[in-house]
């Protein structure tokens, strides 16, 4: 007798589908398994079963069941459905999300031709264009010829009607990515996908010497493989073999004679980080009470605010609890908002708790990630550090989770599901009955006023430790500069003269310059026109290279920084054919270049996207800069966020205010926020620290209470100008972006759901738009937004899910709708 499951499927749909499975073979709640869907088979998670049949359909069978027992815990569920509805995300998607476990499962993509396909390569056979603008079947303009014998070839290859995988047909028609997603959106081919279970353990093989083995006359190149693995405890990893240039051949043929054997064996994970002091944690009476307040609740759900000036020694609090929590049995886990403060946490929690850490983030391969997150589900690592995505990390007893810089708004994820991390651990530790620490010398907004309100305990630390003082920041008003020097210059006289002698001194200096690449945009002096992407309404940032020119010069880098389109810099403007191309601006690549001329004999390295690209050049950099061996760092935000160099006594903070014309409600707070937070990272030794603060706003409140490190008078001030607006925290808001890569559906569809709410008028929301979005194009995609404000989450939760209701009845498609429930980003 078959039963019945409900399975959350990861599509853009707001409901569960039902499949039949054997009755000897159940699914439980919180399995895997794979479902067809479509031509496709996809890995979805049951969420009920039952044995009453639908009445009105007849289920498909499940593929597999990949799971005998539940692999999300019944809390985890809970928690994913809370987002579901919180966020109004598809609940197969929320899940999807919670599962890094793709490695497990082996998925193939194959194409096959359509009957409309068939009728188009015919068509192309008896001479007819038939890649003209069609308004059925077409793009929106005639390809070129290139792409149109792309095309045909593609055709042609799968015109037998046999499924085609994708490695396969690339190979044989030299087709894009790009290129078989528009004949798909065309409907010439249709996508199938297969998924079959497979072992994502990683190995790793060893050559081990016999050392019982007689041996025989060898070559030269034999015994040098035979001394190294003597050298090394008679056995050596291939790779390390490899790397020596020892031959491979040479090798086998010791594998052969009874000399060597190759074994293989679960490779092993390495923590990383940056190596950390193993003495323990000496924690002076502020630290001590913190603690003593943390650990007296574990046991139940309470949360936490804890304030504390940068340099207050919050870590060692967050140490110092998860030992508490390890000691009661229960485990814990940490957030940090980038993977750029995972190697110096990583490097504490590996000295405090060794193989009882496990590290989950972005950066790591899908191996790693799989066997990581099966280490925690079994309970081998109570202790878990990593990024947004960690907050799903299925600890068995969980106990403790802790935020560290609550306020970063690298917890909010700007895909769907578009959760904010910081929000979802509360919510965990809520269902989990543990205790949730946000920690950060500037809180979000939202965190201050529901401490203030009550909901979280406060637990201030106001002085750092051993008694060091906060660094002394001087305002360098960068207008007067230019007038006095008579030229704009990337640093000021006084940021240069305090950098020279803080090198000459012996000691290290940060230069914040918060923008990537040489220049942020190339511009025709003549007609004004800015080289734009082509994918997207936003200029291109140049990246020149070390022996480049100030004066633009054909063929240098231009790139966008949204879809990574590329393209050389032109001889001449393409719209007035002028040949004063000139750069504009200045981002991190300039200021390494600039440093370099003026410190010749600085030691100089640079922390951006385009120096740090893998988790490995982070903790090298990381290593470098601890050591002393870079001197000089200039780099973005990256080098801002929770770093502790001591010998960095300097910081000098450049293009820091620009964000403060932006149309950003927000703008003020994040510009105190990483003021506060770079000034944080002078002084943190033995050392007084100093920060210079080159700013064209000298006189705006948050420049002002940045430099005098006064959070609270801020606070005061932006919190006046919220209650005013009703913007967060006292009042809720939603984002709601339209897109299509036709402007007239994305206009169309937003000016139908712009009517919805002029109609339906919801009760306590006010509703602005729909306008073109700030960036009206991105990746080829044109977006319209709509701005929802509201006094009551309840009555935005109601109002969203009517537009949904109605795009859904007026034929928007879902995955063309992006509801962004407390957005962070209106751009």
């Amino acid at each position: 007798m078959p039963v019945y499951c409900e399975v959350a499927l990861p599509v853009p749909l707001d409901r569960t589908f039902t499949y039949a499975a054997r009755e000897e073979h159940a699914p439980v709640r919180g399995a895997r398994v794979i479902a067809p869907f479509r031509n496709e088979k996809l890995i979805g998670v049951v969420t009920g079963v039952s044995e009453t049949a639908p009445a009105e359909f007849e289920a498909r069978s499940l593929e597999a069941l990949l799971d005998e027992a539940p692999l999300l815990s019944e809390h985890l569920l809970k928690l994913a459905e809370w987002i579901a509805g919180y966020y109004l995300a598809p609940l197969g998607e929320v899940l999807r999300g919670m599962l890094p476990l793709m490695a497990e499962v082996r998925r193939t993509v194959y194409y096959r031709i359509s009957d409309l396909g068939r009728d188009v390569l015919a068509r192309s056979v008896e001479g007819a264009d038939s890649h003209v603008s069609n308004a059925r079947h077409g793009a929106p303009r005639k390809l070129s010829a290139e792409k149109q014998d792309l095309e045909r070839r593609v055709l042609e290859r799968l015109a037998e009607g046999e499924v085609v995988k994708v490695s396969t047909l690339r190979t044989a028609t030299s087709a894009t990515l790009t290129v078989l997603a528009t004949m798909l959106r065309k409907k010439w081919i249709v996508r199938e996908t297969s998924a079959v279970e497979r072992d994502a353990r990683r190995t790793e093989r060893f050559a081990v010497l016999i050392p019982e083995a007689r041996l025989p006359a060898l070559t030269e190149k034999q015994q040098a493989i035979l001394a190294e693995l003597a050298a090394c405890g008679g056995e050596l990893p291939l790779a390390e073999l490899r790397k020596k240039e020892l031959s491979a051949s040479t090798l086998q043929t010791l594998v052969r004679r009874g000399l060597v054997r190759v074994e293989e064996r679960a490779a092993a994970f390495r923590l990383g980080g940056i190596e950390a002091s193993t003495e323990p944690l000496n924690l002076n009476e502020v630290q001590m009470d913190s603690l003593s307040s943390i650990a007296a609740a574990l046991g139940g759900f309470k949360p936490f605010l804890l304030h504390g000036v940068t340099g207050s020694g919050k870590t060692a609090v967050y140490l110092a609890a998860m030992q508490r929590a390890l000691d009661r049995g229960m485990a814990s886990i940490l957030l940090v908002p980038e993977i750029g403060l995972t190697p110096q946490m990583a490097g504490l929690l590996d000295a405090a708790f060794g193989e009882r850490v496990a590290l989950l983030h972005s950066a790591l391969t899908p191996e790693e990630r799989t066997e990581q997150w099966r280490r925690i589900h079994r309970g081998e690592a109570p202790i878990v550090v990593g990024t947004r995505s960690a907050i799903f990390a299925p600890v068995p007893k969980l106990g403790l989770i802790l935020v560290d810089e609550e306020h970063d708004q690298s917890y909010k994820q700007e895909e769907t599901p578009r959760y904010n991390a910081r929000d979802v651990a509360v919510m965990r530790a809520k269902l989990a009955e543990a205790v949730v620490v946000l920690g950060s010398a500037t809180p979000s907004l939202e965190s201050w006023q529901n401490s203030a309100q009550g909901k979280y305990t406060r637990i201030e630390m106001q002085d750092r430790v051993k008694g060091r003082p906060l660094p002394e920041v001087e305002l360098i008003d960068m207008r007067r500069e230019f007038q006095e020097t008579g030229q704009e210059q990337l640093f000021s006289r006084a940021l240069v003269e305090q950098t020279r002698q803080a090198l000459e001194r012996g000691e290290q200096a940060l230069i914040l310059l918060n923008r990537r690449g040489y220049s942020f945009a190339v511009i025709c002096r003549a007609c004004g026109t800015k080289l734009e992407c082509e994918n997207c309404a936003i200029a291109l940032t140049h990246h020149k290279p070390p022996e480049g020119q100030e004066i633009a010069r054909e063929g240098q880098r231009l790139e966008c920084h949204y879809c990574g389109y590329r393209r050389t810099v032109p001889k001449r403007c393409p719209k007035c054919d002028s040949e004063h191309l000139y750069y504009l601006g200045a981002g991190s690549q300039q200021g390494e270049e600039r440093l370099a001329e003026i410190f010749p004999g600085a030691r100089i390295g640079r922390m951006d996207r385009d120096t740090v690209r893998g988790r490995h050049d982070l903790e090298r950099l990381l290593a470098r800069l601890h050591s002393g061996e870079i001197n000089l760092l200039v780099g973005t935000q990256m080098i801002a966020k929770g770093h502790d160099i001591h010998g960095v006594t300097l910081v000098g903070v450049v293009g820091c205010d620009h964000a403060l014309a932006m149309p950003d409600f927000r703008a003020a707070e994040r510009v105190f926020q990483l003021m506060t937070q770079v000034s944080g990272r002078a002084g943190r030794g033995e050392l007084t620290g100093r920060v210079v603060v080159q700013t064209y706003y000298p006189d705006h409140y948050a420049i002002v209470a940045a430099s005098k490190h006064d959070y609270a008078s801020f606070v005061e001030r932006e919190l006046k100008y919220r209650r005013w607006m009703h913007y967060p925290p006292f009042g809720v808001l939603a984002n709601v972006l339209v897109q299509s890569q036709k402007l007239e559906e994305a206009a169309g569809w937003s000016a139908e759901i712009g009517k919805w709410f002029q109609k339906a008028a919801p009760e306590g929301v006010r509703v602005l738009g729909p306008c073109t979005a700030p960036i009206a194009r991105i990746k080829g995609v044109y977006r319209f937004h709509l701005i929802l404000k509201a006094a009551s989450r309840k009555a935005l939760n109601a109002a969203l899910r009517g537009a949904l209701a109605h795009a859904d009845k007026a034929g928007v498609p879902r995955r063309n709708l992006v509801v962004d429930v407390d957005a962070q980003r209106l751009m």
